[in-house]
């Protein structure tokens, strides 16, 4: 199969946020990987070109989105849910390759009709990394042939979570930590995949889980080749 090089849209934070620094990392991944990066930022209108979507992480998701009342959410940005949420549900729809990437594995869940817990203790590394080590995805899951079958080592960053009875609608569950759920993918789509931590990261996770970038690129490539006929 030729290879295409694949148009990715990327949803971001605003500029000059806690979490913009951290933009590029997505950028290089997904360029070293073989994509063309459209950042797309909150108030900006989604591509109708997109041969994958990744949904980055950033601020916590306005939790009126899932029925809640706030209680714990930091850095909540309303425009930038309208943009999450938006685009998801076009790139579910259309059956385009989609990752979500922590506050993307969140934003995917609730699209489903999940909830999330707005705050854990542990998770989120403020100081020193925080990480889990020997993680293995479900057998036969999209995750372990993302990592060619092997056990994993991931980070966290995160303060909110997923637990089995909050999992949205259509979604199964390839790993568990501690009682949260930190991946999972769609049972109905051809390839959508949520993971609570960054592989995007390279140096704080193993090289089997920073993978899962390129297996995303590719499936993203084939949609680009398959479009182009």
């Amino acid at each position: 199969m030729k290879r295409v090089k694949p148009r990715i849209a990327v949803t971001l934070s605003r500029p000059l946020t806690p979490t913009a620094d951290a933009n590029n990392n997505y950028r290089v991944a997904l360029e070293r990987a073989g994509a063309e990066v459209v950042a797309l930022y909150p108030g900006d209108e989604a591509p109708l070109d997109m041969d994958g979507l990744l949904l980055a992480g950033g601020g916590d998701i306005q939790p009126s989105r899932y029925g809640d009342e706030d209680v714990a959410c930091t850095n909540v940005d309303p425009v930038r849910d309208e943009l999450d949420f938006k685009i998801s549900a076009d790139a579910i729809d259309r059956d385009i390759p989609i990752l979500g990437i922590c506050r993307g594995f969140q934003v995917l869940n609730v699209v489903h009709g999940g909830k999330l817990v707005q705050h854990l203790c542990g998770h989120d590394a403020l100081g020193e990394l925080v990480q889990h080590s020997d993680v293995r995805p479900r057998p036969g899951s999209l995750l372990e042939a993302a990592s060619s079958g092997q056990q994993i080592t991931v980070n966290s960053r995160h303060h909110q979570g997923v637990t089995p009875e909050l999992l949205g609608e259509g979604l199964l569950a390839t790993v568990e930590v501690d009682g949260l759920i930190e991946a999972f993918e769609a049972t109905d789509r051809r390839w959508l995949v949520g993971v609570q931590w960054h592989p995007e990261r390279t140096n704080e996770v193993s090289a089997e889980a920073a993978g899962l970038i390129a297996a995303f690129v590719a499936e993203a490539s084939a949609h680009a080749l398959a479009t182009a006929r």
